[in-house]
Formats: C-alpha cells, sequence, structure tokens
C-alpha cells in the first residue's frame, strides 16, 4: 500500500527489513537466554522461591493488600489531577493578565520540583501543622505530591492541545456569536480531548508508578514497599521484584488497552452521523435548491 506519508516498500528493502528482524529477534533471544542461565548459576530458579506465590497466604496477606493501597492512591489522585489539570490548562489562556500570570506562575514552580519532594513536603507538613492521624499521613502525603505534581504536568498538556487546533475553529465560533466560555467548552476542549489522550494516558501511567515513591520513601503501604515485606519473610528478593513488575505492567496495560479502545470510540463518534439520502431525496432537494421545476412557473 502506498500513500502521501508511506511508500511501499521494494525489494531490497523488504529483505533489509527482514534481516533487521531476524537479527533483533537473535538479539532478544539471546538476551533472555542469558538471564535465564544467570539466574539458575544464583539458584534463583529454585522452586522454592517461587512457591509462595502459588498460595493465598502470600496474595492475601501481602501483595493484593498492597495492590489496593496502589490503586487507592493512584486513582484518587487521578480523580483530582485530571479536573485541576483541566482548570489550571484553561486558566493559563486567559485573556486576563491577573490569572494567567499568577496560573502560569504556580503550574512551572510545581511543575519543576520531583515528585518525592512534594510527598516529603507534605509529609512533614501533615506532621507538624495538621490534624491527621500517624497511620493517614503517608496516603495524605502520596496523594498530596501526585496532585501537585501531575495536575501541573496536565495543565501543560491541555493547553497545548487548545493550542494545536487550527485557529479558524475559534475564529468561526466568534463569528456565530458564541462568548469565549461557550467555545471552550463547546468546540475547543471536545476536539482536543483526543489530540490530548495519549500524553495523558501516559501521565496516568506515571502516577500509577509514582506510588511506589511513598512506600519506599514514607512507609506508604503499596505494592513496592508489600513486596518488601513479602521478601523479608519468604527470602526471595529477585522472584519477588518479578512478580511485582509483572503486576506493575498489567495494571498499566490494561489502563493503556483502556485509553486505546477510548480514543477510537472518540474518534468515531466525530465521524458524519446525518441520515443518507436516497437518489429521489436529492433530486427533489437538488430541484428546490436551483428554482427548477414545474408547477411553480408563470403561466
Amino acid at each position: 500500500m502506498t500513500s502521501v506519508l508511506y511508500d511501499a516498500p521494494g525489494p531490497r528493502a523488504k529483505r533489509r527489513n527482514l534481516l533487521l528482524s531476524v537479527l533483533f529477534s537473535v538479539l532478544v533471544a539471546l538476551l533472555l537466554w542469558w538471564i535465564w542461565t544467570a539466574m539458575d548459576d544464583k539458584g534463583q530458579l529454585k522452586w522454592d522461591l517461587w512457591e509462595p506465590f502459588t498460595t493465598a497466604d502470600a496474595w492475601n496477606t501481602y501483595l493484593l493488600p498492597g495492590l489496593w493501597g496502589t490503586l487507592k492512591a493512584a486513582g484518587l489522585s487521578m480523580v483530582i489531577a485530571l479536573p485541576l489539570g483541566a482548570v489550571l490548562g484553561i486558566a493559563r489562556l486567559s485573556d486576563h493578565r491577573w490569572v494567567r500570570v499568577p496560573v502560569g506562575a504556580v503550574v512551572e514552580f510545581f511543575r519543576s520540583i520531583p515528585v518525592l519532594l512534594l510527598m516529603l513536603f507534605a509529609n512533614e507538613l501533615y506532621a507538624q501543622s495538621a490534624n491527621v492521624a500517624s497511620e493517614d499521613r503517608p496516603f495524605y502525603a502520596v496523594v498530596t505530591g501526585l496532585v501537585l505534581y501531575n495536575s501541573s504536568v496536565l495543565a501543560e498538556v491541555v493547553r497545548a492541545g487548545i493550542l494545536a487546533l487550527p485557529k479558524g475553529q475559534t475564529e468561526a465560533a466568534y463569528a456565530i456569536g458564541l462568548r469565549k466560555g461557550q467555545t471552550m467548552s463547546s468546540i475547543l476542549l471536545p476536539q482536543s480531548v483526543t489530540v490530548m489522550l495519549p500524553a495523558i494516558v501516559s501521565q496516568l501511567v506515571v502516577i500509577v508508578k509514582d506510588t511506589a515513591l511513598g512506600g519506599v520513601m514514607i512507609s506508604y503501604q503499596e505494592l513496592l514497599a508489600a513486596r518488601s515485606t513479602l521478601a523479608a519473610n519468604y527470602a526471595n528478593v529477585i522472584p519477588s521484584f518479578i512478580v511485582v513488575a509483572v503486576i506493575f505492567i498489567v495494571v498499566n496495560f490494561t489502563i493503556t488497552s483502556f485509553a486505546s479502545w477510548l480514543e477510537g470510540r472518540l474518534r468515531r463518534g466525530k465521524k458524519s452521523t446525518g441520515a443518507v439520502l436516497s437518489a429521489n431525496d436529492a433530486t427533489i432537494a437538488g430541484t428546490a435548491a436551483t428554482g427548477a421545476g414545474g408547477g411553480g412557473g408563470m403561466e
């Protein structure tokens, strides 16, 4: 198939692509074989190290509660950060300088600070100045850090997505009498969603992974922290890392798969859904438009 952006490869290009594919497959197979032999030499493939993951005790006591902690913090952070980021991104496009400049300063400030530092600061703030129970403090600190950082990043995503639309969209909206707020909510934001969706999904995956920082630094009971306790009890450090990595991959793959489905649905929804005219209807419509036809002429 040949298109404007893609030319079908010729015989030499096909041979080169086939050779590169075979070479890459061989290299991947060699890497996997090396990892397997290295783990076998170190005794990391013994069944005694992997057997705990086939029991309900390891999952019910460590992994599933840790996974719930990860999903709870990430889910609440997403629910808060997404609308907050949208509001901040739209505010950065305001015509009013007194709105645009302070919001821009806030976004740039929190976007420049590492999320781990925000978590540590929030944890100390809650410990010193807020009436938060010590057992709930790590959860509040993790969510606060994730919301402050990711809402600032999402604000830039929203702003870039809106600015990526053709200016004719805004000009056409103003031409038919829509105000700026109506233009933003009815025309610009709905169209920019599909443009922003890949970047938004990437940031949601980052939120899920960054919950692990809270487990390492402020003792929040998420998946990685649960893995540490599990490995201490079963003495299976490497296998526990592998299992937790697979769980993270499954969770993030689920998020990206849902986002891909949603993006496709949104793109299909933008296609024309008007009624199809029959040949007779089209003829009548054409006749009415041109003023032709009998019965209406002067005798």
